[in-house]
Order: structure tokens, then C-alpha cells, then sequence
């Protein structure tokens, strides 16, 4: 499923527009995202968590040369899945 599919069956779950679906989809994606650049975590209780991983700074190598090279920290979003869609998926 894409990104437009989704919105197909948001608008007809919902019984709305495809506009006004994408509307609520972009609102839900930006909220999200703010809140993890601010450091805070999502919880959508039956669904999951978005919160923010820290990787620290470690050596890798090239593959195509075989170089080693050091790769800095960062952060990276991470997503949990509650037992609600786990249960789902089973």
C-alpha cells in the first residue's frame, strides 16, 4: 500500500473527501515529526510508539574499496509496535 492508497481508504473508511484525507494525513505525519525533532515520544495506544534513537559514532568500512571510515552519531526515528497491531497482524 502507498501513499495514495492509504488515502483512498482513509476517505472511504471515513466517509470523507480524498482531499480532506490528505489533509489529515499530512497534519498526522507533520505532528509526528515535530514532536520527535522536539525529543518527545508518540504513543497511539493499540497502535505503537514513535520515539528518537541515538546511534553513536562508530568505524565502518567502504564496501566498494575496503576503506575504513568513521561514520558520526545520530539520531533515528524508531517505531514500536503496540500489542493492539501485533495482535492484528497475527
Amino acid at each position: 500500500m502507498n501513499r495514495s492508497d492509504l488515502i483512498a481508504k482513509m476517505a472511504a473508511s471515513a466517509g470523507i473527501s480524498k482531499a480532506a484525507a490528505e489533509r489529515a494525513l499530512n497534519a498526522f505525519v507533520d505532528g509526528i515529526g515535530s514532536a520527535l525533532r522536539g525529543g518527545d515520544k508518540v504513543s497511539l495506544v493499540g497502535f505503537g510508539t514513535f520515539s528518537v534513537s541515538h546511534r553513536a559514532a562508530r568505524t565502518g568500512r567502504n564496501p566498494r574499496t575496503g576503506a575504513v571510515i568513521q561514520i558520526s552519531a545520530s539520531k533515528v526515528p524508531k517505531f514500536k509496535p503496540g500489542k493492539g497491531l501485533k495482535d492484528a497482524i497475527k
